[in-house]
């Protein structure tokens, strides 16, 4: 097996279905979960990918094994299962996705009582169990359970947060790309219920992703078109388990997922509420200029949504994100969620009187540098240190693998939770800088 067709990481277990992802292995991590969380109801969600159904039976054999109950969700974005998990009250879920990662590729995403992932140290502790094998056993399993309508209580929550006149007034032309993937059963209807006027492309589910699931601005050309042909006021694009947004203007041109959270945060603060802003290591000083503009305090956390919600909760935030699209309102829930971050840019268009392409240049302008190398973990620590060495003059933070500011341009490179790679991020005020620096670091490499 090579070590690039699985991860067993903190962050769950992902791999290559067929390759590293077996049913063996995904049984006995749900195994190590049931036993972890100690018995009782455990939600399963899963997108659109063709070995879900193969992954979903390993799973519910790991769960009944156990003492369990699996609760079967069906298709079901993970925002919604999160959300779910703690209006019912679960113990538990298991969200079967490999998120942006492609079609052949398959994962377990673990959530604990309250929707939420676990933290870094729970996590090192059902590892421990997966790695020792020692399960707690029953002789008598019970059933599988189903659940016809679980997304209702996604879609409740975020009327109650919605102002729903304001986008009815508007009735903004939206079109929509779920990628096929586990929004595509339920968003046109949503935005629809707003009162917008909508078109979705690659919303069929044909167990093959209609393009790379990622919603990167390259990934997007069949989204960009649809907006400029239809007139439409504004696009959205979801990964596969729609956590992610990534939006369009109006012209067709993708604004970034950097500036997709900046609007949807700057809404928030000058229309919603006053707060704390939380984002990761690796996101746009955009922000932090948003949260200065709006004089709230300005906090960063690790990577990792589970690191940005901690963050939130410890220091009252109510908005915050990861600068890849993941925007989490913790009036719906302290999650990244397209849905929600859909509703503020929709809020946005109708209370600015704007068009999109200029609510985009109101904000502060960078240049943003992202890329990833394949190397190992020994290779990746001793890079680490010779890069925050070499830029010593710099303000060097070791939090989550090395971030060096200056006063005009700052990288972050870290090992990621998903991939074996080492991650690279440039941001500066000058295209020609980032592309400057990015250029030192990757001699290094």
């Amino acid at each position: 097996m090579r070590i690039s067709d699985l991860k067993v990481s903190i962050s769950g277990i992902r791999g290559i279905v067929g390759k590293g992802l077996t049913p063996q292995l995904l049984m006995k991590f749900s195994e190590a979960f049931a036993t972890f969380i100690g018995g009782g109801t455990i939600a399963v969600g899963s997108d659109t990918r063709p070995s879900a159904e193969m992954v979903k039976y390993a799973v519910f054999s790991g769960i009944l094994s156990c003492g369990a109950t699996p609760l079967d969700l069906g298709i079901l974005p993970i925002p919604s299962l999160q959300i779910y998990t703690k209006e019912k009250k679960l113990e538990g879920a298991i969200s079967i996705t490999a998120s942006h990662n492609p079609v052949e590729w398959n994962a377990l995403k673990l959530i604990k009582k309250g929707g939420v992932f676990l933290y870094p140290y729970e996590a090192e502790e059902l590892l421990d169990l997966y790695y020792q094998g020692k399960f707690r056993r029953v002789d008598n399993p019970s059933k599988i359970e189903k659940e016809p309508n679980p997304f209702e209580l996604h879609e409740k929550r975020i009327f109650q947060f919605a102002d729903i006149d304001l986008i009815r007034r508007k009735r903004p032309k939206v079109v929509v790309d779920p990628c096929g993937g586990a929004a595509a059963p339920f968003v046109k209807k949503f935005l629809e219920r707003l009162g917008a006027e909508v078109i979705c492309v690659n919303c069929e589910i044909s167990g093959e992703f209609p393009r790379n699931p990622e919603p990167l601005p390259e990934n997007l050309n069949l989204l960009c078109e649809a907006v400029k042909t239809s007139g439409a006021d504004i696009g959205f694009a979801q990964d596969a388990d729609a956590d992610r947004l990534a939006a369009i203007d109006e012209k067709g041109n993708p604004i970034g997922e950097e500036n997709t959270l900046a609007l949807a945060v700057d809404y928030y603060l000058s229309n919603k509420k006053k707060s704390p802003v939380v984002v990761n290591l690796s996101t746009s000083k955009v922000l932090e200029d948003v949260a200065r503009k709006s004089g709230v305090s300005f906090f960063r956390s690790k990577v990792g949504e589970i690191n940005v919600s901690r963050k939130m909760v410890q220091v009252g935030a109510k908005i915050g994100g990861e600068g890849n699209g993941g925007i989490i309102a913790a009036d719906v829930h302290t999650c990244r969620d397209s849905f929600t971050g859909m509703v503020l840019l929709l809020e946005l268009l109708a209370w600015s009187g704007k068009r999109f392409s200029e609510l985009k240049e109101d904000l502060p302008q960078y240049h943003m540098i992202k890329e990833k190398v394949n190397i190992s973990f020994r290779e990746g620590k001793r890079i680490l240190s010779k890069l925050a060495e070499k830029f010593k003059d710099g303000r060097v933070d070791f939090t989550d693998g090395v971030r060096v500011d200056y006063p005009d341009f700052w990288f972050h490179v870290r090992p990621s939770n998903t991939e074996p790679v080492l991650r690279i991020i440039v941001e500066a005020l000058e295209e020609g800088l980032a592309n400057m620096i990015l250029k030192k670091i990757k001699e290094d490499l």
